[in-house]
Order: structure tokens, then C-alpha cells, then sequence
């Protein structure tokens, strides 16, 4: 079982500095290195402060240059925004600065506040992702490509940077089916994250996912699924239910956003409940939570609903405190993840 690391990069108290925020993440993920975790993955959003990382490759680029071994991924580029060609020489240069590390992460963007400012149309955002993923296609296996599609035209065009990897490892984010056959269409590996829910919504979700695949008569094998979590260590009930508010303040953010119904108290986005949120009760139960044993059966339970080949853990959330984070992502490698594959080998 693959374990990695997943940071949003938020800033829910609007004091910290920016560079304390990267510097920590990159501490973080320079440790995960260290202790053997697979992948440090790294988010893009903008324009809130939801998310401060506005390019999840420069996050590679910089975190190359501090580690040895670990992977390197995108949570997601957001295709939509970029130009296509621009975007895939970036891909090519932060590829061969890792020497071979990057975990591509592409998604279509759910955001109307985002589309909005970037001056591109939110309807046409599936549209433009999978035109983005037949030039990527095009433009790696190629020494010139054109393309003529209803989004993007480009003439006789060559690439000069190119990866390391052939072919690169990508990665396609979201919940819905419509996803979940574009990543089978285009052999590309499944991103999901089990939000608030637990072992039911994972459930859920490898149903819809299984269905995809094979609507695209694509074996299951070839989704490689990768789901995020989020999870923090803990004896004290006191510092859970902290946790499991952060994680509530996040996804509240994030629902927000995805509705376009963003609350803001000066450049602060405020936390509003969602339809049908559950209680924090609800949320710390379903959530990896609790001290070392606790976390390890929940997470049994969840690998057998979902059957993943990768899940990364968000230890860092709202203002958990960075030290606390740390300590999380040291015990669920160091302790829980022993536990976790003495339970499923038993149970094969």
C-alpha cells in the first residue's frame, strides 16, 4: 500500500505569511521523503484564500531540488486556465528538473470564482480538458503535432522540453462519472478524495468509478486509484474534534466556491454550512481520526471498500498547527501503516 502526503496550502488565519506556508509544506514534504512516503502532492487554486498556491509546479520545481526519492505530484493543474502549449512545456521542464518524480494531476476546475477572473467559461470546462489531454498526448510522442479542435488550434508545433518519464503518470481528479470514463478514455489513473464522508461514500465512489471502466471496456487495474484523506493522530478527543473542524471549515470553503456563494469578511473567505452537512460528531467518526489503533481500523475499512493503490493524507488542514501535522505524518507511517498491512494480510 502506497501512503503520500496532500497540502491545499489554505490559509484560515490571515496573519501567517505566505512564505511560512510554503516553507512548511516544503519542511513536510521534504521529512515524507525522509520517513518513505511515495508521493507529496500539491494543489492549485487562486484568488482565496482557500488555497495560496497558484502553481502546484512550481511546488515540484522547488521540492525537486530538497528530496531524493519521493514523487512529486499536481493535485490538480487546473487545464481550463492555462494555454495548452505553454502548460506542456511546463509539465516537460518540472519532469526533467525532478529527474523523472512528477505524479500529473489534471483536472477541469469546479470553481466559477476562479473561471471568472481567468476570463474563461466554466461550461466549456470538460470541453477544454480533454482537448488539453489529446494535444498532451500529441505533443510528447511527436517531435511536431497541429491540432485542430474547438477550443485550441495550433499549427506544426514542436515541444523542445521533454520529460524524463515515457509515458508520464496522469492523473484525473473528480467524483462523477463523466471523469471517471474520461480517464479511462485516455489511460490516465484516477484522483478522487473521500471529502467529509467515510467508508460508505468511498464505497459510493468505487462503484462509479468501476462502472466507468467498464462502460469504456478499460480493466479497473488501469484507474490505479488514488484517494485523499484527511487524518490526524490523536489521543485527546478535545484535539480531534479541533481537527474535525478544520476539516468542516475547509470543505464549507470549498462548497462555497463550487456554488458560487462565497462569503467574504475583507480578503477572508468566512465558513458557511452547506446543504445537508453533517454534524462535527458525524464528520470526526467518519474522518481518520483518533489515536494510533482507531486510525489504522478505519483505514482497514476503507481500503477494503475502495481498494486503492495510493492514499495520500491531509495532515495539515485550517490552522492545525504545522508541528502537529508533522507528528501525524510520522505516527501513520511509522505506526499505523504496520498495523494497517498486518490487518489485510491476515484477512487475504
Amino acid at each position: 500500500m502506497e501512503f503520500g502526503i496532500f497540502n491545499l496550502m489554505g490559509a484560515r488565519d490571515p496573519g501567517t505569511p505566505t512564505a511560512q506556508i510554503f516553507n512548511e509544506v516544503a519542511e513536510q514534504t521534504k521529512r515524507a521523503d525522509e520517513l518513505g512516503y511515495t508521493v507529496a502532492w500539491f494543489a492549485e487554486h487562486h484568488f482565496s484564500n482557500y488555497c495560496l498556491c497558484a502553481s502546484p509546479l512550481l511546488m515540484v520545481a522547488h521540492c525537486a531540488a530538497n528530496t531524493k526519492n519521493i514523487r512529486l505530484g499536481t493535485a490538480v493543474v487546473v487545464v481550463p486556465l492555462y494555454n495548452p502549449v505553454r502548460l506542456a512545456a511546463e509539465i516537460a521542464t518540472a519532469d526533467a528538473l525532478s529527474n523523472g518524480r512528477l505524479m500529473l494531476g489534471i483536472g477541469a476546475g469546479y470553481q466559477p470564482y476562479e473561471f471568472e477572473r481567468f476570463g474563461v467559461s466554466l461550461a466549456q470546462n470538460l470541453e477544454m480538458t480533454n482537448e488539453f489531454a489529446d494535444i498532451l498526448d500529441l505533443a510528447f510522442s511527436r517531435d511536431f503535432f497541429s491540432y485542430d479542435g474547438k477550443h485550441y488550434k495550433m499549427p506544426s508545433t514542436h515541444i523542445s522540453a521533454r520529460p524524463v518519464q515515457n509515458p508520464l503518470p496522469i492523473y484525473v481528479a473528480g467524483h462523477t462519472q463523466a471523469m471517471f470514463r474520461a480517464a479511462a478514455k485516455h489511460g490516465y489513473r484516477v484522483l478522487t478524495s473521500g471529502r467529509l464522508g467515510g467508508e460508505q461514500l468511498l464505497a459510493g465512489q468505487y462503484a462509479d468509478m468501476a462502472a466507468a471502466f467498464n462502460a469504456e471496456n478499460v480493466p479497473l487495474s488501469k484507474a490505479h486509484m488514488t484517494v485523499n484523506r484527511f487524518a490526524h493522530i490523536t489521543g485527546s478527543r478535545e484535539d480531534g474534534m479541533r481537527f474535525a473542524e478544520n476539516a468542516r471549515y475547509q470543505s464549507r470553503l470549498a462548497a462555497s466556491l463550487r456554488h458560487r456563494q462565497e462569503v467574504m469578511k475583507g480578503t477572508q473567505l468566512v465558513d458557511v454550512p452547506f446543504k445537508d452537512e453533517p454534524s462535527l460528531e458525524t464528520i470526526h467518526n467518519d474522518l481518520l481520526i483518533g489515536d494510533v489503533d482507531t486510525v489504522a481500523e478505519k483505514l482497514v475499512k476503507e481500503i477494503r471498500a475502495t481498494k486503492p493503490v495510493h492514499i495520500c493524507f491531509s495532515f495539515k488542514v485550517g490552522n492545525t498547527p504545522h508541528k502537529a501535522a508533522m507528528q501525524s505524518m510520522e505516527q501513520m507511517i511509522g505506526e499505523v501503516k504496520p498495523r494497517v498491512e498486518k490487518a489485510l494480510a491476515q484477512a487475504a
